[in-house]
């Protein structure tokens, strides 16, 4: 009994490694700051500064679950798109709306261009996409001129760094709109637990108890909540946040509710039964990067409003920072493995990390060393439990 019990909490350790990291990781700098961290304005900044890491890094966790891929251009294509979209709208007066559907468009081609010699080709995801990072910072300099670009277009920004302000409810200090989305998310995150208990009882199939179940869920709902309530001492709703949070549920969904996200998964677990049981895996390589040259594009845009201005070295390291919160976040360096989820924890990571460091006024050498270190961990840990498993 004592054996099945010391088992139980290793598996619980291994499952929930990077969420204890992330807790003990946000507690430590809560005291090192004083609880400036904790402030209703560092919290609100915490995903918006991180919300070009999350949307990169559910398009690069579809890539790394094809087999440990992983495109290397993406802080390039954000500049090139950020570029292209700073030079219409500030330099030749092009309205907001059509600029960033080009620049979209734009993002997409690009990943159609790496899909198609990665998928069709087979040329190695790390050679196609090293090139590509050469050849969009290239030419989004030279769209640039290279000078630092301004946009002060109003919609445009809007678009993407507007806050929600409902008439009657957000014009005092407290916003109290964020509140009631929190509370509704906290009732459907409850809801939807009871409801899917329910039909796997219905189904017989087996479940865990309903305290753990209730228990998980309650912590998220209660999570959500407290932040809310931190947004609503700040400015309330960011448009940006939407964005972000609309990313990351339709990504999720697509990776663990539908049959074609799966196929990512097939392909990174053995890409040659994958191909024996009908599945064209050439078309899921295409598609992996032509969605990731898609997100990369929305974040050039994003960062171009969140920033206000583009230039020559915009974008740079951005890959390393997706890259290192898909891993971080639980996905296996093989491939075949990984979750939305994990990758929000490994971007929140991350980006506390990152805050913390610098409220307390360290520089951007130790942060690289502890983002370096975090990342060489995660991936060990992946190995070693992966070796001890079996799985690879």
């Amino acid at each position: 009994m004592t054996e099945k019990k010391e088992f139980d909490l290793v598996k619980f350790l291994t499952k929930y490694a990077m969420v204890i990291a992330l807790v003990i990781v946000f507690a430590l700098f809560s005291v090192l700051t004083k609880g400036v961290l904790l402030s209703a304005q560092n919290m609100t900044n915490l995903l918006l500064q991180n919300g070009y890491v999350l949307v990169m890094a559910c398009g690069m966790l579809l890539c790394i679950l094809t087999g440990g891929n992983i495109d290397l251009s993406v802080g390039s294509v954000v500049c090139l798109v950020g570029g292209v979209a700073a030079v219409m709208v500030t330099n030749m007066g092009m309205p907001a709306i059509p600029v960033i559907l080009l620049c979209l468009v734009l993002g997409l081609l690009v990943g159609v261009w790496q899909g198609y010699w990665i998928g069709y080709v087979r040329i190695p995801p790390f050679i196609t996409t090293l090139g590509g990072m050469f050849i969009f910072r290239g030419i989004g300099r030279f769209v640039l001129n290279s000078k630092t670009v301004a946009v002060q277009d109003p919609t445009f920004l809007n678009i993407f760094t507007a806050y929600i302000k409902i008439p009657g409810l957000d014009d005092g200090p407290i916003k109290l709109s964020p509140i009631l989305v929190g509370a509704a998310a906290a009732v459907l995150i409850l809801a939807n637990t009871a409801k899917s208990r329910k039909d796997r009882a219905k189904k017989g199939y087996h479940q865990n108890s309903a305290f753990s179940d209730f228990a998980k869920s309650g912590l998220i709902a209660a999570l959500i909540l407290w932040y809310c309530w931190m947004l609503s001492q700040y400015r309330g709703i960011s448009v940006m946040l939407v964005w972000v949070v609309a990313i990351c549920l339709i990504y999720n969904f697509i990776t663990s509710k539908t049959a074609f996200g799966r196929y990512f998964y097939a392909v990174g677990g053995n890409e040659k039964a994958t191909k024996l049981s009908g599945i064209n895996t050439d078309k899921i390589y295409f598609t992996a990067y032509a969605n990731m040259g898609l997100l990369a594009g929305l974040c050039g845009l994003l960062c171009t409003a969140r920033v206000g201005s583009v230039n020559g070295s915009t974008g740079t390291s951005f890959e390393m920072d997706a890259i290192g919160s898909c891993f971080i976040g639980g996905a296996s360096a093989y491939g075949g493995s990984g979750t939305v989820g994990g990758v929000v924890i490994g971007a929140l990571l991350l980006g506390v990390i990152n805050m913390g460091m610098s409220i307390m006024g360290l520089g951007d050498s130790w942060q690289y060393v502890i983002k370096g270190g975090v990342l060489l961990i995660a991936v060990i840990f992946d190995v070693v439990t992966s070796r001890k498993s079996g799985s690879k």
